[in-house]
């Protein structure tokens, strides 16, 4: 495991973020938020992928009213998207679990002063939620939508909120591309301790935001930054889960699930590699116990790779090995391994 970071740790709702609570995944709606079943629904799509934490876009008065029963039907906590206009945040801090806020939109500092007390009152947390394209003018005319002019925001709107006596805040500094947000995240994490929200804003398809928030949020999360998480993509709200998941299995920042290793594919397999580790991936996603599993197609590294897999495949040719720890527990026919591979995973996960 990566070693993290240690920062304040603050509440949402039941979900603690920083200190040494596990790296939190959000995701976020594409319903109106007035229209309260599909966003109900929307919400349990994402908690049944495995998301910890959703946030609602709030644009208008009626959205801010549905917040009330949309919570009443929901066991994720819930935060409120504020641009614009502060009333929002007034009303949605009534009912929500965290307010975030831009600064490069809100408007005047005595709105957030009403929106600082509001949150007071409800002990619900502030994200200070900076986006390079959206800095107040001062910072945007000194440094451009630069990294630098994002930490300048979040410094100069942390010690305002500070100046009023909160402390319970967690920031985000986003960009479109991955060098800016970065640099950004980097610049700012020495300078406070407060927990860091991490993504890559606007990253696009699932390929593109796929990549881009792996190299970003997976860059920043080997150097321990990072608290809690989005990946945000322009596509169906479970992808946003099923790939934040895996940049944190697969940067050391959470040992949960399998850890799938199968050799690439060459000329010297013997079996349908493809459609095995498919299979496999698919019938096995349910599994939360961290192991490591090989299924390698070839003599060349099968059995040096198995040897030290939790539970193993070896494919010869027509036939093959099942390895538990080393162990040649099954010598069976192509077509009879990958089920007696599942059943030795899941017998395993049960004891793990």
């Amino acid at each position: 495991m990566i070693q993290r970071i240690k920062t304040k740790q603050i509440r949402v709702g039941g979900v603690l973020i920083g200190g040494d609570a596990p790296i939190s995944v959000q995701s976020m709606t594409y319903s109106k938020t007035r229209d309260v079943a599909a966003t109900v629904e929307q919400i349990k799509r994402l908690h049944f992928a495995g998301c910890d934490i959703v946030r609602v876009a709030v644009p208008e008065m009626e959205d801010a009213l549905a917040l009330r029963a949309i919570k009443e039907q929901i066991s994720l906590p819930l935060v409120a998207d504020i641009h614009f206009n502060y009333r929002l945040a007034l009303e949605a801090a009534k009912v929500v679990d965290c307010i975030r806020i831009n600064p490069g939109n809100i408007g005047e500092k005595s709105r957030v002063k009403d929106i600082v007390k509001a949150c007071q009152e409800r002990h619900i947390p502030i994200r200070i939620g900076v986006n390079a394209g959206s800095l107040e003018k001062i910072f945007d005319t000194r440094y451009g939508q630069s990294a630098e002019g994002m930490v300048a925001s979040a410094e100069y709107n942390i010690k305002f909120l500070e100046d009023l006596g909160f402390s319970d805040i967690k920031i985000s500094l986003k960009a479109s591309d991955v060098e800016r947000t970065v640099a950004a995240y980097r610049l700012l994490r020495p300078k406070n301790s407060y927990p860091f929200h991490l993504g890559v804003t606007e990253a696009g398809t699932k390929f593109h935001a796929t990549i881009k928030s792996a190299i970003g949020l997976g860059t920043l999360l080997l150097e321990g930054i990072g608290d809690t998480m989005r990946v945000s993509i322009t596509g169906e709200l479970e992808e946003e889960i099923t790939v934040a998941r895996a940049i944190l299995k697969d940067s050391g920042a959470s040992s949960e699930g399998l850890n799938i290793i199968s050799c690439p594919t060459c000329g010297r397999i013997e079996a349908d590699l493809v459609s095995a580790v498919s299979d496999i991936e698919a019938r096995t996603k349910h599994i939360t116990a961290p192991l490591n599993v090989s299924v390698m197609g070839c003599v060349v590294n099968a059995i040096g790779e198995a040897a030290h897999a939790d539970v193993a495949i070896a494919y010869g040719k027509g036939s093959g090995l099942v390895m538990v720890k080393g162990d040649v527990v099954a010598k069976l026919s192509e077509h009879e391994l990958v089920e007696r591979f599942i059943s030795e995973v899941e017998r395993m996960a049960k004891e793990s």
